[in-house]
């Protein structure tokens, strides 16, 4: 009979410690009907229960210690698993994922992120109960308890991405990503000991956020290519725009992972950089044509002076195209406007970079800004050259014959007689480089133009270093820069700073 009576008292008491947070002395069966939030209060039946317990058994024994271990380990998984429930239909329905629509792929991930919300509050309500040493001091309910709901917690996490994969970083993922490393941080915070198999955010995400990045690096090429970023029906200066429009929701889209995990800045850096060269190969593919015109001047000097000999006398004026203008507006605008902006962005972030990084942020965006830089350059120093090889088809307009010729009269009026011609063609390609440029990449091209003219003087004086040379050639020059400094001044007004009308440095030489 004791023994009966005995093991009846155990089970009852079993019962307690297995439903420590339901417990309800109001109800017939003295556990609610129903869950109930966590709040760290602790029922009267408890402190009862755990002074049986201690006649019962011999509270300093391994087994006494482990079995009441064990009933708040069964409690805690009774709470996980109702909790759980609450997902279960995520998990089990994989096959059906591909038909999952926006609100229900968006319903789970906020169900999940409730989870870890419910887990943790529930972690917290056992440290409140735990801090009121009601229970005996070798019974660690907080790690006890979040040992269990680590694992678990992970193994649904999980078991959920594998069944509803993030498709992108829309707010309900990185709202459950943002939610995880929290979890982890506070366990990490409230001293809890890690545990095997536990929650690891990086480890659970990372996976998915390689492939996400993948993903992203195949959309923005995709969205470059002629016949979908870019073609005759779309103005260029948009195309620019939209795809750097896309690289800056990119960085804003992946600053919750940068933010929580730095080591990813580079692989987003890296598809940003690709994004860039590719941005600026379909520009030049766009306007294959027009550059093929004035890529002759990129080849060696004496090859270029080859063909211009072959080809005297049939050489025809080079016209400034207005397409070109659109691509020197567009790759200034890359260089000035653009790029910095995005720039910006990753400088914000070096201090969060490991110093074991094999690259630095930042870089791999700096070596295509001297990437285009440099074409930029060159293309505009090629088109240079044919504009100024437009005054050399004529020997009144050009300007080496223009002062040979002046050596029997060396008077400046008869030099700038002389020079009206250069300076009627000069004014006429400044107008026609205004009417395609902007006022900022105008004032570049005309310096150029201006700093050319003034290398074939010096090559002319390089040569002869009579006197009469010498007077011509400084007539030559002030012709050369009223010329420019006056037609700037007329078309780009009081927007033209006091820099841009000073004599390049061939001049000056």
């Amino acid at each position: 009979m004791l023994v009966m009576l005995s093991d009846k008292i155990e089970q009852t008491i079993a019962l307690v410690f297995e439903n420590y947070k339901s417990l309800d002395e109001k109800s017939p069966t003295g556990l609610t009907d129903k869950p109930t939030p966590a709040s760290g209060f602790i029922s009267p039946a408890l402190k009862p229960a755990l002074k049986l317990y201690n006649l019962l058994h011999d509270i300093q024994s391994p087994e006494a210690q482990i079995q009441l271990c064990k009933y708040f380990q069964t409690a805690v998984r009774k709470i996980i698993g109702r909790h759980l429930a609450e997902t279960n239909e995520f998990v089990s329905c994989s096959s059906e994922k591909s038909t999952m629509d926006q609100i229900v792929y968006s319903n789970a991930y906020q169900k999940m992120k409730s989870l870890c919300l419910t887990i943790r509050d529930e972690i917290v309500s056992d440290t409140k109960i735990h801090k009121q040493k009601v229970l005996p001091s070798f019974l660690d309910l907080p790690n006890l308890s979040s040992a269990l709901y680590s694992f678990e917690l992970c193994n649904r996490m999980r078991g959920f991405l594998t069944s509803c994969p993030p498709i992108s970083l829309s707010p309900p993922v990185t709202d459950l990503i943002i939610t995880t490393c929290e979890f982890q941080k506070d366990l990490t915070y409230w001293n809890i000991s890690p545990v095997k198999g536990g929650i690891d955010a990086k480890e659970l995400f990372h996976i998915h956020i390689t492939r996400l990045i993948h993903d992203k690096r195949l959309e923005l090429l995709e969205s470059c290519k002629l016949d979908k970023g870019v073609g005759p029906q779309i103005s260029t200066s948009i195309f620019v725009d939209d795809m750097y429009k896309k690289l800056k929701e990119t960085l804003s889209e992946y600053q919750v992972i940068i933010s929580h995990w730095p080591e990813y800045t580079l692989d987003v850096e890296k598809v940003i950089a690709d994004t860039e060269r590719v941005i600026m190969e379909t520009l030049e593919k766009k306007y294959g044509d027009i550059l093929s015109t004035i890529k002759e001047n990129t080849i060696p000097v004496k090859a270029v002076q080859y063909v211009q000999r072959f080809a005297k006398g049939n050489s025809l004026p080079y016209s400034f195209p207005e397409e070109l203008g659109t691509l020197f507006n567009s790759m200034k605008k890359m260089l000035d406007v653009l790029q910095p902006e995005i720039e910006k962005q990753f400088k914000s972030r070096i201090s969060c970079i490991s110093q074991s990084e094999n690259a630095v942020p930042g870089e791999l965006l700096s070596e295509v800004t001297v990437t285009l830089r440099t074409k930029l350059r060159n293309y505009m120093q090629a088109a240079v050259e044919k504009l100024a090889g437009n005054t050399k088809l004529q020997n009144t307009t050009n300007l080496k014959k223009v002062i040979q010729e002046a050596k029997d009269s060396v008077g400046e009026s008869d030099v700038r007689n002389r020079m009206q011609p250069l300076k009627d063609i000069l004014t006429n390609m400044i107008s026609e480089l205004h009417g395609s440029l902007e006022n900022h990449v105008f004032v570049i091209v005309c310096r150029t133009l201006w700093d050319r003219m003034g290398q074939d003087v010096l090559k002319v004086l390089g040569n002869r270093k009579e006197n009469w040379t010498c007077k011509a050639s400084r007539v030559a020059l002030s012709v050369l820069n009223e010329t420019f400094a006056s037609e700037m001044q007329r078309l780009v007004g009081h927007r033209l700073e006091d820099k841009d009308v000073e004599a390049p440095r061939s001049i000056l030489e």
